[in-house]
């Protein structure tokens, strides 16, 4: 499946990824038309056999296994690193590229020398356009999306059809230069899960790189893969990390709204749980 010389290099985190994994990388052959890559799954101790079915269907794949569960950022900067070509995609295992999607999407991030890295649309089962990218990342921000807001993004996403700059865009089909990755050193390893892609891309934008984000490209989206069948582990990995974004990139005054927020809903659970005994 690998090419000399290599144009694209596909990086995938998996973890429990079996019953999506097979679907993405079968959806690949189409989705990559004529371009020169390479795969590298990168399996996070997978417990459900993901990283022997990896080996056994796909042998021109190259697998990484790690013994442990290092994490998104960690497990990713591990296969960027083995990775050769001059672009790097971050795929999750719950996507399906459709037919010449992903040469569609490199072909949009090389007419843009600017962009350090491009997003296409991720479309949900549902049909719903999922909100994965956005100008700015703040308290009152979460808020407006916990209250509705997300909906009303959606379906604002749909009519939106011109490629836009973005303040971030979010990881599960994000393409990226080299020379960007290198340029800001990869992810940030002291997240575990959740707003690392956020923080590549605050970083990426800092060092004078633009994010495209491309709605007349699509990708289907499954969704929560990874995550589903941890719900109180994953609560506590978005909130931990969070609070360490806001420590980077936030004010003062957002910090502190952040904190508060966080102290009401702990005790909101607190006696929700002693009333339920």
């Amino acid at each position: 499946m690998t090419q000399e010389p290599c144009e694209l290099s596909l990086v995938l985190v998996t973890y429990n990824s079996l019953d999506f994994i097979e679907n993405c990388l079968n959806s690949l052959a189409g989705a990559l038309g004529k371009i020169s890559h390479e795969i590298i799954v990168v399996d996070n101790a997978s417990q459900d056999g993901t990283a022997d079915r990896v080996a056994k269907t796909y042998p021109g794949i190259r697998l990484l296994r790690n013994p442990e569960n290092l994490g998104y950022p960690k497990a990713n900067n591990l296969g960027i690193a083995a990775a050769s070509g001059p672009f790097i995609l971050l795929l999750n295992p719950d996507t399906e590229p459709g037919p010449g999607v992903l040469e569609r999407l490199l072909t949009e991030i090389k007419l843009r020398p600017e962009a350090g890295a491009a997003a296409p649309v991720l479309r949900l089962p549902s049909g719903a356009i999922q909100v994965s990218y956005g100008r700015r990342v703040s308290l009152s921000a979460e808020m407006f999306k916990k209250l509705g807001g997300n909906r009303y993004l959606s379906r604002q996403a749909g009519r939106k059809k011109e490629p836009r700059q973005m303040g971030w865009l979010g990881g599960a089909c994000l393409l990226i230069r080299r020379e960007c990755l290198e340029k800001i050193q990869g992810f940030d390893e002291h997240y575990f899960l959740y707003f690392e892609d956020i923080d590549l891309c605050f970083r990426i934008r800092e060092a004078g790189w633009k994010l495209w984000h491309i709605p007349e490209i699509e990708v289907r989206h499954l969704g929560g893969a990874s995550t589903s069948a941890a719900a109180l582990f994953s609560r506590y990995h978005y909130r931990r990390s969070q609070v360490y974004f806001y420590r980077k990139h936030a004010g003062v005054v957002s910090r502190l709204g952040l904190k508060f927020y966080l102290a009401l809903t702990f005790v909101g659970l607190y006696i929700k749980g002693a009333l339920k005994g």
